[in-house]
């Protein structure tokens, strides 16, 4: 079974000659612009092979000269692949550590005694499974006296010289740009020391360690120590690292970004993979630094960039403009600036839609959607009870009032983005409609009623919630999804409740995505036997539970297609994207316009969902709630059309066809 199609997804292919150049001189010309060596890699598996490539050799020349390997090592998400793989070669390569040195990068503190930290998931990710001395891993306390931290810090760095430095760094970045735990505003010189942790640092630590009560500071290893190691490798994997990675490697160097201080360092090498590679010029804008392998994507990208440039509609750009901006070779390829023109507005132009289900007894050939069969059955798959009116809201209600069979299916329950006081308001109602109309006074409402008040009364930060709280939450987010629902006329009937069970940890770490999650899902296509399906597409979300529900879905198609299921021949499968992202403009194949009563509509159907409204606990840094971010979102979108002379809509929502692999 196939749990991870969702990372073999790739919207725009990628010539090896822009990622793979065969010459130093090639190398040279294709990365202009980025300003710490950058390998990219056709995907995670060969960048951490690579590296530990790397890393086992310099380990074993060391050890053929009895020396010592020191390694400052990090607990990303990023690494946990290279620690595997190192692991790997221990295990089943007899490849030995025994002269490997190790010192953490950073741990949370103040540590509660017995709370785990960074130190942990490094012994669990890599140190206990390899022969590595226990008494040559070191790191910072999360426990030491608080007047006693600076004093630490220092006593580390002369550890750290006391072993002649460090060879190899590994870490992975943030968010935030941040190495280590070195946040923004951290000087290039700076040494180990305790900082504060910024938000958004902490709860993708959290995720990443599996904890919901870190604390609030760290000590680190500072900026100017890794500097000073002999080798970094900078690690980063998949399109949610994709803004940062460009930020660090071709824009100025500036404490915003820490990690652009590796910008410094003559021997760092930034390894990522393709989708994290997305934003950099020579994938993402390749004919300003060589020549192009042109296909209809790139050409769709170029010129939506240089309408951006110029500011102008698509049909008014000049052939000027084409040679001024490094795109003369489709003027060669395609004779003047108007054919090209041409070619491209009516590619984006028969993206538009208003009928996502297809136009009955009408010609499909320009339509991104059949016109038969009609009406389709068609199946929703939202990872949370909201992301189907977050995403595709109005497309939903279009698909409705169209005629189509409809079915919506949310994969987990959502229970932990409930906040408490929604617990205790319906215990409030419940209670007191006992009161009123049970005349026996149920003794076990009653019981009940008390032992969670009592529980939420004394619960800490972190603490897990009860089995019966989850209960709760959970159909406090039932019930506002039969509403929403409701209100875009749907039956109950075809609203499907799938619980999903890799969600229901009670934590916001998850399990691994299982045979169970996927048999779920493919029991309900095979009951639907869907024309259309509508799977999330944000392969970033913050709390990557959206990326788990896609390969959920992905892999009960994959089981279904390998059955010889019938019903696929005549399905096809549409990606949406949710709050945090919108597709880029040349991956739309699918764009249904919104008018302002259906984009009212639709941000009535998210506020049915009031317990995710101010006291939702995902919405992070950005204070914009649920319904403005869609809104912001789509309105984008339809701006963005306009500006390039096509059709001006109030909002549009756009999807990316996905065919199985």
């Amino acid at each position: 079974m196939r749990t991870n199609l969702s990372s073999q997804i790739s919207l725009n292919r990628v010539s090896p000659k822009y990622y793979m150049p065969e010459t130093m001189v090639d190398r040279s010309v294709l990365t202009r612009f980025e300003k710490v060596t950058t390998n990219i890699y056709e995907s995670m598996e060969a960048g951490v092979k690579s590296i530990a490539d790397e890393i086992v050799r310099q380990v074993q020349e060391k050890q053929r000269g009895g020396q010592f390997c020191t390694l400052a090592l990090g607990t990303g998400s990023s690494l946990r692949a290279l620690y595997a793989e190192l692991v790997r070669r221990h295990v089943e390569d007899g490849v030995s550590f025994r002269n490997v040195v190790v010192f953490n990068l950073y741990e949370f503190y103040p540590l509660a005694e017995g709370q785990n930290g960074t130190f942990t998931h490094l012994k669990e990710l890599f140190v206990k499974h390899v022969d590595i001395d226990l008494q040559n891993v070191f790191t910072m306390s999360g426990t030491v006296a608080q007047d006693a931290v600076i004093e630490h810090c220092q006593l580390y760095e002369q550890r750290i010289k006391t072993f002649g430095g460090i060879d190899i760094a590994v870490m992975g970045i943030g968010r935030e740009g941040n190495i280590g735990m070195n946040e923004p505003g951290s000087t290039a010189g700076s040494a180990t020391r305790l900082i504060l942790v910024g938000n958004t640092s902490r709860a993708e630590a959290s995720r990443n360690l599996g904890s919901d009560n870190l604390p609030a500071c760290s000590i680190t290893m500072g900026v100017g120590t890794m500097l000073q190691a002999r080798k970094v490798y900078l690690l980063a994997w998949g399109e949610d690292k994709a803004d940062i990675i460009k930020k660090a490697v071709e824009d100025k160097m500036t404490d915003v970004i820490p990690a652009s201080y590796l910008q410094l360092h003559q021997h760092a090498s930034v390894c990522i993979d393709l989708s994290s590679a997305a934003h950099l010029t020579r994938i993402q804008r390749p004919w300003l630094v060589t020549s192009c392998e042109w296909n209809d994507k790139l050409i769709r990208s170029a010129i939506v960039w240089l309408c951006q440039i110029t500011k102008k509609p698509i049909l008014k750009l000049t052939n000027k403009d084409y040679n001024e901006h490094g795109l003369g070779e489709l003027l060669a390829l395609y004779g003047s600036a108007y054919n090209v023109n041409i070619k491209i507005f009516n590619d984006l132009q028969h993206t538009i839609t208003g009928w996502p289900g297809g136009k009955p007894n009408a010609d499909d050939t320009y339509r991104p959607e059949r016109a038969k069969p009609f009406p389709k059955r068609v199946i929703v798959f939202s990872p949370h009870p909201d992301d189907d009116v977050i995403s595709m809201g109005g497309t939903l209600r279009r698909l409705v009032q169209q005629g189509h069979e409809v079915h919506v299916a949310y994969e987990t329950s959502g229970n932990i983005a409930v906040g408490d006081e929604e617990v205790v308001r319906f215990m409030h109602f419940i209670n007191g409609f006992n009161q009123l109309f049970d005349a026996d006074q149920n003794t076990v409402i009653k019981s009940k009623y008390a032992e969670i008040k009592q529980f939420l009364k004394e619960k800490k930060e972190g603490d897990m919630d009860t089995r019966d709280i989850l209960t709760i939450k959970g159909l406090i987010r039932r019930g506002e999804a039969r509403t929403a629902s409701t209100y875009n006329q749907i039956p109950l009937s075809r609203v499907h409740f799938l619980d999903l069970p890799f969600y229901e940890t009670g934590r916001i770490e998850k399990n691994p995505i299982s045979e169970a999650d996927v048999e779920i899902v493919q029991h309900l296509l095979r009951t639907v036997q869907p024309h259309q399906i509508y799977v999330a597409g944000d392969l970033a979300d913050p709390h990557g539970t959206h990326r788990v529900c896609t390969d959920a879905v992905f892999a009960a198609i994959d089981e279904e297609k390998n059955a010889g299921a019938e019903w696929l021949n005549d399905c096809r499968i549409w990606m949406y994207r949710g709050a945090w992202a919108e597709w880029e403009i040349e991956n739309i194949e699918m764009c249904v316009p919104l008018s302002p009563e259906e984009l009212r509509a639709k941000r009535n159907s998210i506020l049915k969902h009031q317990s995710q409204m101010e006291s939702a606990p995902f919405l992070g840094n950005d204070e914009r709630l649920f319904w403005q971010r869609s809104e912001d979102r789509n309105r984008g979108t339809a701006s963005l059309y306009d500006q390039l002379g096509l059709a001006c809509y109030e909002a549009m929502e756009a999807f990316v066809e996905y065919k199985p692999l």
